[in-house]
C-alpha cells in the first residue's frame, strides 16, 4: 500500500510537470514532445524549468504535509496556503485561490472562499483521498477544506468525485468509474451528467479529437474533470495516458494531475516512466511526503 501512496503522489506531480508548459495553450496530439520541456517565452510559467511542477502540486504537497504531521486544520491550511500566494511563491495560481487568499490576508474572514467552479482546489483530493478510507468522514472534511478557497458546490463536488475514484483505484475496486459517477450524480447531478456523457463517448469509441469539442478542457471543473475521466477509461498504459493528458491543451496541468494520481495510486509508483521520476523537481521531497501521509494513516488524529 505504501507504494501506490508514493506512485499517487508522484503521479499527480509528473501530470502537473508535463502539463505545466501546455496549460491554456491548445490541443497539441500531432507532435508529442518526449519528456519535460519549459514554456514559451511570454507563458506563465515560463520562469518554470522543465520538470517543475504548478500550483497543484504545491497545494497537495502543503495538505499532505499537514495531515501527516497531524497538524491539519481547515484555519491552518488557509494560514499557509495565504503566505505561499501573498509572498509570490504559488506558481500561477488559480485565480479564485488568489482571490480567497486575498480575502485572508486581509482579514475578511466573513467572506473567505470565492463562488467559483474553477478547478482550483482539486488538488485536495489526493492528500484526503490517501488519508481517509471512510467515504463519507472524506467528504465532508474535504469540502470544509475545499471551501477555503471555493464555496460552489460544483467545485466541492468535483474534489469529492476525484477524490473518489482515487481511493477506489488505491484499494483495489473493480470499477472505480462507475463509482466516482455515482459520487457524482449525488453531489451535484449537473457534474455527474457531464462525467456521465464522458465516459459515454469513451465506450461508444469516438476519436478524442471528435469527443473535445463535445467535453472542453477548460478550468471549470464541469469540462476538466469529465475530460480526465475520458482520458482515464480511454488509455490504459500510464505513460501514454500522461503524456496524452499534458498535450490536451486547456487546463493540461490540472487534467494531467488527475490522470497521474490515478495511474499512480492504481498501479503504484513501479508502473510510472522512470525518465520522468528522474526528471521530476524534489522527488525524493514528495516520496517522504507520501510516506509520513501513509505512516499517519495509523494513527488518524481529529483534525
Amino acid at each position: 500500500m505504501l507504494d501506490r501512496f508514493v506512485g499517487c503522489m508522484l503521479g499527480a506531480a509528473i501530470g502537473d510537470a508535463l502539463g505545466m508548459p501546455g496549460e491554456s495553450s491548445g490541443m497539441n496530439l500531432s507532435n508529442i514532445y518526449g519528456g519535460y520541456r519549459k514554456a514559451w517565452k511570454w507563458h506563465p510559467n515560463a520562469a518554470l524549468e522543465p520538470g517543475q511542477y504548478t500550483d497543484d502540486t504545491q497545494i497537495m504537497l502543503l495538505v499532505a504535509d499537514l495531515l501527516g504531521s497531524g497538524e491539519y486544520s481547515d484555519e491552518r491550511y488557509g494560514r499557509d496556503l495565504s503566505r505561499l500566494c501573498m509572498e509570490g511563491a504559488l506558481r500561477f495560481p488559480d485565480g479564485s485561490v488568489m482571490a480567497a487568499c486575498e480575502h485572508l490576508v486581509t482579514g475578511q474572514t466573513d467572506r473567505g472562499g470565492v463562488n467559483s467552479d474553477t478547478a482550483g482546489c482539486i488538488p485536495l483530493a489526493v492528500p484526503f483521498a490517501l488519508y481517509y478510507a471512510d467515504p463519507v468522514e472524506r467528504s465532508g472534511r474535504l469540502v470544509k477544506a475545499c471551501s477555503v478557497t471555493h464555496t460552489s458546490p460544483a467545485a466541492h463536488a468535483a474534489a469529492v468525485t476525484v477524490a473518489t475514484t482515487i481511493a477506489a483505484a488505491l484499494h483495489g475496486a473493480s470499477d472505480p468509474f462507475e463509482r466516482a459517477f455515482q459520487c457524482a450524480m449525488a453531489e451535484e447531478p449537473a457534474l455527474g451528467e457531464r462525467i456521465g456523457r464522458a465516459m459515454d463517448l469513451q465506450r461508444e469509441g469516438i476519436s478524442l479529437e471528435g469527443a473535445l469539442p463535445a467535453i472542453g478542457n477548460d478550468v471549470s471543473v464541469f469540462q476538466t474533470v469529465p475530460l480526465a475521466f475520458f482520458l482515464m477509461g480511454r488509455y490504459t498504459d500510464p505513460e501514454n495516458l500522461l503524456y496524452i493528458a499534458a498535450n490536451i491543451g486547456g487546463n493540461t496541468d490540472t487534467i494531467a494531475f488527475i490522470c497521474g494520481a490515478f495511474v499512480g495510486a492504481k498501479f503504484g509508483a513501479g508502473a510510472l516512466p522512470a525518465d520522468l521520476l528522474a526528471g521530476l523537481e524534489n522527488r525524493h521531497l514528495i516520496e517522504a511526503s507520501a510516506s509520513r501521509l501513509f505512516e499517519a494513516t495509523a494513527r488518524q488524529k481529529p483534525v
